[in-house]
């Protein structure tokens, strides 16, 4: 099928099409999300349908999505082409389930935040009663309650058996 002239654009048309920065557009391609055509004086050129791919490239990001993410989905299309509807409809369905677990993730985060981080500092009333003699240590870096550990999940890895090593 050939592209008609009126469906190749420019990267500043693209820009002023899709709000997304020149420089992103530059961005998206060197990471390989997006895939222009040169002309003969090597200017890029966009499909009138890398409109739809950049704007989902933008979509994904706003639900958290890392590049790596969205690279992944935008590998499954076949020739580089946008997602249909069919596909839109599996791809929707990873991002419904990738934000229930950013949602729960986040309730919690808000539920605990006046608790004890699990960080280690000891200096606060409530780190002292949860996370006694730093415990919280032993389940990896960073403030382990907010990002999802409990009080309980300490005494679990305590019991646990060490890995054989041989």
């Amino acid at each position: 099928m050939a592209v008609k002239k009126s469906d190749i654009l420019s990267i500043g048309v693209l820009s002023e099409r899709t709000g997304i920065a020149i420089s992103a557009i530059r961005y998206y391609e060197r990471e390989c999300l997006i895939h222009p055509a040169r002309n003969a004086g090597g200017q890029r050129r966009f499909l009138r349908s890398d409109i739809r791919r950049l704007s989902f490239i933008r979509l994904a990001q706003q639900f958290g999505l890392t590049l790596p993410q969205i690279r992944e989905e935008l590998a499954r299309l076949p020739n580089h082409r946008t997602p249909t509807a069919r596909d839109w409809q599996r791809i929707s369905g990873g991002f419904r389930d990738h934000l229930t677990k950013q949602i729960e993730s986040l309730t919690k985060m808000r539920d605990r935040l006046d608790g004890s981080i699990g960080c280690g500092c000891l200096s606060l009333d409530k780190c002292r009663l949860y996370n006694k003699q730093d415990g919280a240590a032993s389940l990896g870096a960073g403030p382990r309650f907010l990002l999802g550990n409990s009080p309980s999940d300490i005494n679990a890895a305590a019991n646990q058996e060490p890995e054989d090593a041989g």
